[in-house]
């Protein structure tokens, strides 16, 4: 059988990590995480990492290997995503890849040109923009520098922004200058099930999951990672908001009723980005029978 890579994109809350552990445990193969908040080992509750029982039922990578001060790129990832399955694909023919960094996977399947890293002057140039006159400065400066990143960038995303800045004044190329490179043709086969939910069920799926994080301790988890608050991985929904309580300005509610509505508007987004691409079937997610025939007939098992 020839190597296969099973790539399971959706937005979050569809239920791909629970579906990956299924199907991995059939299959018995690996799990490649693609979730860039779950990198970090301090995000355990805000990102819905995968718990001790569902690692302790399939194998993952990229889960919880880094700290929020370590740094880490998309480029990175691909990188150690293509060091990796070699060994991977040793034990088993098919490995599984799932999460819901759309870039991140976009840069395994796709490949991207070779982003040389940052200067870290230039890094804390544009991170002091942001702590002092909020991401709309971050918005007005992408536009003027690479228009094209602008036109199609989650301008509600600091953390991407950020990135777009540093790599074009970096490099002296605009950041969408390395996202249009050539498909790269891997020497494994990759096939896309993408899974979601209807709309008003992932709604309810988020809204819950959120009052869940706030049960398991997200408030206590935010107060002890607020010294790093700078740093890029802590720019993401659930954190953003809940800083924005722990100082005082804006209530314990208010900051819960933010993370349900900017999570709600990620996942918008992120079916936006992946309804791009006509290599991806999509599924109903809580159809696991069907997907996982689906998957056993088109990789011949």
């Amino acid at each position: 059988m020839k190597n296969r890579l099973v790539v399971l994109p959706g937005p979050t809350g569809a239920g791909k990590t629970e579906f990956a552990i299924e199907l991995a445990t059939r299959l018995g193969c690996s799990i490649i995480s693609c979730d860039s908040r779950q990198f970090y080992r301090e995000m355990k509750i805000g990102t819905a990492a995968p718990d001790e029982q569902q690692l302790a039922r399939a194998r993952h990578h990229f889960v919880s290997f880094l700290s929020v001060t370590d740094y880490y790129s998309v480029s990175l990832f691909e990188r150690d995503v293509l060091a990796l399955l070699p060994s991977l694909f040793e034990e088993n023919p098919v490995a599984v890849m799932t999460g819901g960094s759309m870039l991140y996977m976009d840069a395994v399947c796709r490949g991207m040109d070779d982003i040389p890293d940052t200067d870290p002057d230039v890094r804390r140039k544009y991170a002091g923009i942001y702590e002092r006159e909020g991401i709309a400065a971050l918005r007005m400066a992408l536009r003027i520098v690479d228009p094209e990143y602008y036109a199609r960038a989650d301008l509600h995303n600091p953390r991407r922004l950020l990135r777009a800045l540093e790599i074009a004044e970096s490099t002296g190329r605009p950041y969408s200058s390395f996202l249009n490179a050539t498909v790269r043709e891997r020497d494994f086969s990759i096939l896309k099930a993408g899974l979601t939910r209807d709309r008003s069920e992932l709604h309810s799926i988020i809204d819950r999951r959120v009052e869940r994080m706030m049960e398991q301790g997200l408030e206590q988890e935010a107060a002890s990672l607020i010294g790093y608050r700078h740093l890029n991985a802590l720019r993401t929904v659930g954190y953003r908001e809940m800083f924005s309580f722990l100082d005082g300005t804006i209530t314990r509610q208010e900051a819960v009723s933010l993370i349900k509505r900017n999570t709600r508007r990620y996942a918008r987004r992120q079916l936006t980005w992946w309804k791009r691409d006509g290599e991806i079937t999509w599924f109903d997610a809580t159809d696991h029978k069907r997907i996982i025939d689906w998957i056993s007939n088109q990789i011949g098992i």
